[in-house]
């Protein structure tokens, strides 16, 4: 009897509201890559009361916890901004809200990622204290936030509008050109000699910001600091990342009474000696707060060994994008595994997707910038569409909230999965079908089980209390 009624549930490829034995109910939402459901609440219920079977188990308990999560979100790039003012009044504010919300036809994002000057996705490369050459500004007095007054702030200030306990990390590309080895936007290092005032720039910064309402949560030294290719871009090695940390912006922070963290690395799961390095020097280590990661090359698993090497820090998943020659189902599945539950199985106490919006040629962008770079949201005139990684943040953000607690779960058949408990102690299980067929297990809480499947390729987030 168990099996004709799993083999009903594969077929209907329905598994939403579970009453458990307190009389609560589970909603799940669901996501397949043929995008025949689009974060769609299911319509119909399964009790917590299957027979023993032999089907895979993924047991949930909240008895075993890890991680406070900060949020989830994406990068407002200075091009995400942009191609996002350009909708009408009313468009905006009614994307905004659905982004940034916290109604029943909102996601939640709770966690943007910026850059400090410019991105790639910038229209052209620029920082906030650009001089002729030859000329240097000590005392930067020159400093300008200008160059995003006209979209990036004006937009952060109606998002915070929205959701004004938004967790904001700032990145910078590019220290000035005339602070740098060489007279060029795009790769080079930061002269030591130079490592006083921009630790300065850093705190000007964060003030400027604040001046506007906008509060930075944390800083990382350099986006990508072993990639000198993009434009803009910077060199940093570990060494010159612990020296400009522990005896520079470390202590103008603390000068300035800056309460903003200092996360390291921010680059790719391929290379864990390098913030193991830094965090080895006792002396920088005490003004960092953790880790930040990117995953275009290595393991997810970086992160483990990281936390594993220095327990009492913290990590970070800051940055993944999708590309416009990727599919739906591809990038679904490979971005619910590993920037959902990959970094949070590991420790991480956000997950970030790349660019949040681009227009419908993945523009704009640096001269030498990404080309391929597909943001969340594609914004074309007066309209916008919601892409694959719209809908990868929005099954984590929707349900989990900042202040949320990992809790156990285990893999099990092909069902990657990560469990938490909410403030408002609701569970949540965020699970992907990794198979290529439907899958049929058994969902376990408090001694009892349910019956489920998800379809080859989908990711489902569960919901009770």
């Amino acid at each position: 009897m168990i099996y004709k009624k799993i083999l009903i549930i594969i077929v209907c490829l329905t598994f939403i509201r579970v009453n458990v034995a307190n009389g609560g109910k589970v909603e799940v939402w669901l996501t397949t890559g043929d995008q025949t459901a689009l974060l769609e609440k299911q319509p119909k219920a399964i009790k917590f009361d299957a027979e023993i079977n032999d089907l895979p188990t993924i047991e949930v308990d909240d008895a075993q916890s890890f991680q406070t999560v900060d949020g989830f979100g994406y990068t407002l790039t200075g091009g995400s901004a942009f191609v996002i003012n350009g909708l009408s009044k009313e468009k905006k504010a009614k994307m905004l809200k659905e982004l940034f919300g916290s109604g029943k036809n909102s996601i939640g994002v709770s966690y943007l990622r910026i850059s400090i000057g410019a991105s790639d996705l910038n229209f052209a490369p620029f920082t906030y204290d650009d001089l002729p050459t030859g000329e240097k500004d000590l005392e930067l007095k020159k400093f300008s936030l200008a160059n995003d007054l006209k979209d990036l702030i004006p937009l952060l200030k109606e998002i915070v509008r929205i959701n004004p306990k938004l967790k904001i990390l700032g990145s910078p590309w590019s220290a000035p050109v005339w602070m740098k080895d060489h007279d060029s936007f795009r790769g080079g290092h930061l002269k030591p000699e130079f490592y006083e005032v921009y630790a300065r720039y850093f705190v000007r910064y964060i003030k400027e910001m604040s001046r506007y309402g906008i509060s930075i949560d944390a800083v990382t030294p350099q986006n990508e600091p072993l990639h000198d290719g993009n434009n803009p871009s910077m060199l940093m090695t570990a060494s010159e990342q612990s020296d400009f940390i522990k005896n520079h912006l470390g202590k103008a922070f603390l000068a300035a009474k800056i309460k903003t963290k200092i996360i390291i690395y921010d680059h790719n799961c391929d290379k864990p000696e390098y913030p193991i390095e830094i965090l080895n020097d006792s002396e920088a280590k005490k003004f960092i707060d953790g880790s930040a990661f990117h995953l275009y090359s290595g393991d997810i698993g970086c992160l483990g060994k990281v936390k594993e090497a220095h327990p009492d820090k913290n990590v970070y998943f800051t940055e993944q994008y999708t590309s416009s020659k990727g599919t739906f189902a591809g990038d679904l599945s490979w971005h619910i595994k590993n920037v959902i539950i990959g970094s949070m199985r590991n420790w991480s106490k956000n997950a970030l997707e790349w660019n949040l919006a681009s227009d419908a040629e993945f523009k704009p962008h640096t001269a030498g910038g990404c080309n391929v770079c597909k943001g969340a949201l594609t914004i074309d005139k007066n309209n916008f569409t919601r892409n694959v990684s719209y809908f990868v943040i929005a099954h984590a953000a929707k349900f989990v909230p900042p202040g949320s607690i990992r809790i156990e779960s285990n893999i099990s058949g092909n069902i990657n999965n990560v469990a938490f408990k909410t403030p408002a102690r609701k569970i949540i299980l965020i699970a992907q079908n990794d198979g290529k067929v439907a899958a049929a297990f058994n969902l376990k809480f408090k001694n009892k089980s349910a019956a489920a499947t998800l379809p080859a390729g989908s990711v489902g987030t569960f919901v009770w209390k």
